[in-house]
């Protein structure tokens, strides 16, 4: 399984991605699952990635024409005039490698092969973009009503960011609300798995603002991890009591107005 999250803020992007994936408890592997291209001062472009490794890899290769000869390679994301067409050339590639692959495996293949993409970054003259495709290679757009993509093991981790994102909120509290996220998830499914890869993308940058990658020693990210659950304990204590005996109280006193 995967968990990754883009977020958009009036400040710019923000991604992050977990790095496991497996196939059973006994076979669990670390694969990168954000990838960026850019060039400085004109455009940058990343992406993540959810669902069959082989097909997403795939996918990505394309984009970037490793199978050409070194001369004749291109990136096309590299060379599409919108951010709207790049989300249009992937999802093109998505549902192509689909359908060949899910071809090639007959009938009994189908849906084994699923994936899905979100889409980020800003091109010189427009504004930053976040863009979520399905399989089926079609694709949103966030907005102000939707201002986050999340793919895959998403439930644990998106009830926090609903309550916590402010779309005015700094870069650095949206690093940090999506960490919270993140521990969440990884508390809740083991699925789900450090290292994370983080990458920042001021608006009107053109470039990785801040990356990183963040292990299972990571000070910060330990920090977060004990911090938010000193606050949830503490925050579960301060809620008003439940007591058996007031409701037993109101009830009796209820069916005493309710014989009068």
């Amino acid at each position: 399984m995967t968990y990754c999250v883009g977020m958009v803020t009036d400040k710019g992007l923000v991604l992050m991605s977990d790095t496991r994936t497996n196939s059973g408890v006994d076979n669990v592997s670390v694969f990168r699952k954000m990838f960026r291209w850019e060039v400085p001062g004109e455009r940058i472009v990343a992406l993540m990635t959810a669902g069959n490794l082989a097909t997403t890899q795939a996918v990505v290769s394309q984009l970037e024409e490793r199978t050409k000869v070194p001369d004749e390679r291109h990136n096309s994301v590299l060379e599409a005039p919108t951010m709207f067409q790049v989300a249009s050339e992937i999802g093109r590639l998505l549902r192509a490698t689909i359908a060949e692959r899910q071809n090639a495996n007959g009938q009994r293949g189908q849906g084994r092969f699923t994936a899905s993409i979100i889409v980020a970054g800003q091109i010189r003259g427009m504004e930053p973009r976040l863009f979520m495709i399905y399989p089926e290679g079609n694709f949103i757009e966030a907005g102000l009503d939707t201002p986050f993509f999340q793919i895959g093991e998403t439930k644990y981790g998106r009830p926090i960011i609903l309550r916590g994102y402010d779309r005015q909120m700094s870069m650095e509290d949206a690093v940090k609300l999506l960490m919270v996220s993140f521990d969440s998830t990884l508390k809740a499914n083991l699925s789900v798995g450090l290292p994370l890869d983080l990458l920042v993308i001021a608006r009107d940058g053109f470039a990785a603002t801040h990356e990183r990658r963040i292990g299972h020693e990571d000070p910060y990210f330990q920090a977060i991890s004990s911090s938010w659950g000193d606050a949830l304990r503490n925050a579960f204590h301060s809620l008003p009591d439940y007591s058996f005996y007031h409701e037993r109280s109101d009830s009796v006193a209820q069916g005493s107005e309710a014989e009068h």
